[in-house]
């Protein structure tokens, strides 16, 4: 049982956009009221209209993961190179290990009328083997996570990677770290976060430039100097995050099907479960800071959700 804050608001209500999506990822919220997500499984960019009808944007192959906006307009995607797929019998689709179709992992840059670019697929003479969350900075650069691929027998090791959005400029920043996941940064841009998927912690540094980062908070130090934001008790998995208006880490965790809810303090407030359980509960997005709605996706059963949250949303550094 997870100890969670009693003073925490009631659980939001959600309901559901979408259905008989093939593993959503990703999701960012449009202006227009649409949300631009990858289907992993499908691998694809799509766009869910708030009718609940879907389009695609883009082939992109493998397995985009990832998205968010760039300063160009474009949407910028961390593609991990696919997964074996499982079809479980009570209606979950599960991702597996590295595909025998594996294709790499790569950064694209893909416009919404469906123009698709590589953009990277190694640092410093490494490959990318599985980008996983994206998030851009106001100085137009983006952190991205290389969780890795598990081949069954052997596992990558991860890291934290920080790029231009022209293809100029890609760095190891932090490296190793185990199944790095989501990525967010502090609403003011001064902190960066990243949760680790299989030792359900969440990470923090001190921004301290475009691909630096320093010590946050008190020793002892975690990775790169890194500060221990949450770690949750028990078997709890955790996938990409988003940072909402008052500065909580909201983090998509796996096999409780739910986002959980970190205050800066690093204190649990609540977690939030989709209405239909699924363990594959992966990321989550926000309108905006003039908004409160929020989109969770629920991969594991193919729908896309939107609820009003308890706090205000947040204005990422570029929008389309």
């Amino acid at each position: 049982m997870v100890s969670v804050d009693p003073a925490a608001d009631p659980a939001p209500v959600l309901r559901e956009v979408a259905s008989g999506l093939r593993f959503p990822e990703g999701p960012i919220a449009l202006a227009d009221g649409s949300v631009v997500l990858v289907e992993i499984r499908r691998g694809t960019l799509s766009r869910v209209w708030p009718d609940g009808s879907v389009d695609v944007v883009a082939e992109l192959g493998g397995g985009p993961n990832g998205a968010a906006v760039g300063p160009d307009g474009a949407i910028y995607v961390c593609n991990n190179g696919g997964f074996e797929w499982h079809d479980r019998p009570e209606g979950i689709v599960a991702p597996g290990h590295q595909p025998a179709d594996y294709s790499g992992g790569r950064i694209q840059r893909v416009t919404l009328d469906g123009e698709v670019k590589d953009l990277y697929t190694e640092v410093d003479g490494r490959p990318l083997r599985g980008p996983n969350d994206i998030v851009f900075d106001s100085a137009g650069g983006f952190w991205f996570t290389d969780l890795g691929k598990n081949r069954g027998r052997e596992m990558d090791v991860g890291r934290l990677c920080y790029a231009l959005p022209d293809g100029s400029s890609i760095t190891e920043v932090v490296h190793p770290l185990m199944t790095p996941n989501g990525v967010g940064l502090s609403p003011d841009g001064s902190r960066l976060y990243v949760a680790e998927t299989q030792t359900g912690r969440v990470w923090e540094w001190e921004v301290l430039g475009p691909a630096r980062l320093g010590p946050a908070g008190d020793p002892p130090r975690g990775p790169g100097g890194a500060n221990l934001l949450h770690g949750f008790p028990g078997y709890q998995l955790l996938d990409s995050l988003a940072v909402d208006g008052a500065g909580n880490v909201c983090v998509a965790t796996l096999i409780t099907g739910a986002v959980s809810i970190i205050r800066p303090d690093g204190t649990l407030e609540q977690q939030v479960p989709v209405p239909e359980p699924d363990p594959f509960v992966t990321n989550i997005c926000f309108a905006g800071a003039d908004s409160r709605t929020a989109y969770i996706t629920s991969s594991g059963r193919g729908k896309l959700y939107a609820t009003e949250w308890p706090h205000p949303g947040l204005d990422l550094a570029f929008r389309a």
